[in-house]
């Protein structure tokens, strides 16, 4: 086997387009993981089986099936009663859904985690709910729980090569796809083998300043 600097040029061009699809489901996955998971978290606290009920079925379910069943169920069965969105947009909806499931129980423990003496403070100053949870408890309950959505981040990342299953051309797709085309294999899937670790590391390197900047 000879490796060949030329398929690798070839491929670049392909490579930056599957790069930038691949963080377009990141962001996106991630900031619809994040808010649902919350909103998950939250209506759980409400002192109502009518709402906790339902909410823990479904999120039960979300968490408890594979994402590839769930990808091919928004793509193919949702057209089927007339609800269609675009290939990416399914991706991200996917992700993002997946993963809020988990993110809503890391949430519920940084809730949990916070001290009962700052709700009794909140209390004592007559605080609305609403500002308590905005200026008290959030902020807290997400900083003690950053180290752990930032691992569901570099886990959603390496879940993307999924979405190829519905067409969606991120960094794997692409390099099947020039490889099949090419017959060069090595080539294009030791580049994305590489991108991943970077991407997983600079996502590391980042989750740990966020860490510090929250610790001070």
């Amino acid at each position: 086997m000879k490796w060949d600097w030329s398929a690798v040029s070839d491929f670049m061009p392909h490579f930056w387009d599957g790069l930038l699809v691949t963080l377009q489901i990141l962001v996106l996955g991630s900031l619809v993981s994040f808010a649902l998971g919350l909103v998950w978290a939250l209506l759980m606290r409400v002192p109502s089986r009518f709402v906790t009920w339902p909410v823990g079925v479904v999120t039960e379910f979300v968490r408890n099936t594979p994402l590839l069943v769930q990808l091919f169920f928004l793509f193919y069965v949702l057209p089927e009663w007339n609800i269609t969105f675009s290939a990416l947009t399914t991706g991200v909806v996917a992700i993002g859904l997946h993963y809020s499931t988990y993110t809503m129980q890391v949430y519920r423990a940084g809730i949990e985690g916070v001290p009962v003496g700052q709700w009794e403070a909140a209390t004592a100053l007559n605080l609305p709910l609403k500002r308590t949870w905005t200026a008290v408890i959030l902020p807290q309950a997400i900083r003690r729980v950053v180290p752990a959505l930032g691992n569901y981040v570099i886990s959603m990342l390496k879940d993307t090569p999924l979405l190829m299953a519905i067409t969606v051309l991120e960094m794997l797709g692409e390099a099947r796809l020039f490889s099949q085309q090419n017959f060069q294999f090595t080539e294009p899937l030791t580049v994305i083998g590489v991108a991943f670790i970077v991407i997983s590391y600079l996502a590391s390197l980042a989750l740990r300043a966020l860490e510090r900047r929250l610790a001070h």
